[in-house]
């Protein structure tokens, strides 16, 4: 009989432990292990031991915001600036999770940013609008100098003026003073570019009209490569060329023992469509055979992002891998009337990004060549900080204080094994292009 007491028997201890039924602890509770005796009708005493665990709930603090928080930005900023979220805010009490995000500036308007910070530790945001104007004036590239134009021919200001806007894709160019383009005399007038938020630039130009138009006049003096090293040398430099299908047939082996290190050379060219330089695949044979260090450079005049992309993807073909000795330049110097290109700054700034990006694809870095007037005020601070910079500045001594890895310092040098002219270039050894 006793066998049949056994499972109800389990079942109550089951139940007394679980449910808080009378039972005798044996030592006190909070010790985590209970040891209970319990004593069934028929006299038998069964003993269980029960392992309880107290639990003690715990509530974590939502993170708040600071009470005092300050967090302004600027109220205007100006359209297509290059702002760092940590120029934009003006002031604050707390710590920016990312100050070097860039700031929109693409267009005109309000906008909203967003701006993520950290306070004691745990990460909060705040949205700030700001207002993106327009106050900056066209700039003239080729003020300074007076045209002539041909008496009895159509006359347009555009041919003989150039000028561009930060933003504008399309400034109004207009003239104060009065042309007679059929009466041979000089003619002094005002020039006014305009963009559309209504700021303007104006400058002073005379324009000669003759009956012929004289061929330029070439007074520039030759300077002979040995001397040209001469000048130069003693510093952590070494010198070079840069040739096109001008030079034609160019005996490198005479270039080097000239004292040439390196030669870079176009290896093609886009107006309506894109060719290769005419003795770009000699050149680059022969000056590699030589034991050159060789790159290589394309002029255009491309107006589009998808256009340059082309450029890029037809130089990596024209390559088939082969490497260089410095970045593929991207030379773009049509300044003389960019207005009829139909880009703003910002937008030629835009095309050499895509060029750039274009060639990091396929294994090739980038440098952007240009003179000191264009590095001054076309060119952007992001983009001459992103590659190397070729800077064409034909003087003895330059006074160009942006940063630069090679210097054309003059377009009318004399080397062994080049009949006429030749660019002349220095390479700062400790500003290294690659």
């Amino acid at each position: 009989m006793k066998l049949r007491y056994i499972l109800p028997l389990t079942a109550a201890v089951i139940l007394l432990c679980s449910c808080g039924g009378k039972k005798t602890p044996s030592h006190d509770p909070s010790a985590g292990s209970v040891t209970t005796s319990v004593t069934s009708t028929s006299g038998t005493t069964a003993t269980t031991t029960s392992t309880c665990t107290k639990t003690t709930a715990t509530t974590t603090k939502k993170a708040e915001p600071p009470k005092d928080l300050v967090l302004r930005g600027m109220e205007t900023v100006e359209v297509c600036d290059d702002i760092k979220l940590k120029d934009f805010i003006t002031e604050r009490n707390v710590d920016l999770k990312d100050g070097d995000v860039m700031l929109n500036t693409s267009d005109l308007g309000v906008f909203e940013v967003e701006v993520p910070y950290i306070y004691k530790g745990s990460e909060f945001s705040e949205k700030l609008r700001y207002s993106v104007v327009d106050t900056t004036p066209p700039v003239v590239l080729n003020s300074g100098w007076e045209p002539n134009h041909k008496v009895g021919t159509p006359f347009d200001l555009n041919n003989y003026v150039g000028f561009a806007d930060n933003f504008d894709r399309h400034p109004v160019l207009t003239y104060e003073g009065e042309i007679d383009p059929d009466t041979v005399g000089a003619y002094p007038i005002t020039a006014i570019a305009t963009d559309s938020s209504g700021n303007a630039v104006s400058w002073d130009v005379t324009i000669f009209v003759l009956n012929e138009v004289p061929a330029p006049v070439d007074n520039n003096p030759r300077v002979n490569y040995g001397d040209f090293i001469a000048r130069y040398d003693g510093g952590n430099v070494r010198f070079g060329i840069d040739v096109s299908a001008w030079q034609t047939n160019v005996d490198f082996n005479a270039v080097r023992d000239a004292g040439c290190s390196f030669v870079i050379m176009r290896i093609g060219y886009y107006y309506s469509e894109i060719k290769m330089d005419d003795y770009f695949r000699q050149n680059i044979e022969n000056a590699t055979a030589a034991g050159l260090d060789v790159g290589v450079y394309i002029y255009t005049t491309d107006n589009t992002e998808e256009g340059v992309r082309e450029h890029a993807r037809w130089i990596v073909e024209q390559l088939g891998g082969r490497k260089l000795g410095f970045p593929v330049a991207f030379d773009w110097e049509e300044f003389g009337h960019f207005q009829k290109y139909g880009m703003s700054i910002r937008d030629l700034n835009d095309i050499y990004a895509a060029f750039a990006d274009e060639l990091a694809k396929n294994g090739y870095s980038t440098m952007l060549y240009s003179s000191k007037n264009f590095l001054n005020n076309f060119w952007s601070e992001k983009t001459k900080a992103s590659h190397p910079v070729w800077l064409a500045h034909f003087v003895d001594e330059t006074d160009y204080d942006g940063e630069y890895a090679i210097w054309q310092a003059s377009a009318y040098g004399h080397i062994p094994g080049i009949t006429g002219d030749v660019d002349m270039d220095i390479q700062y050894l400790d500003k290294p292009v690659n």
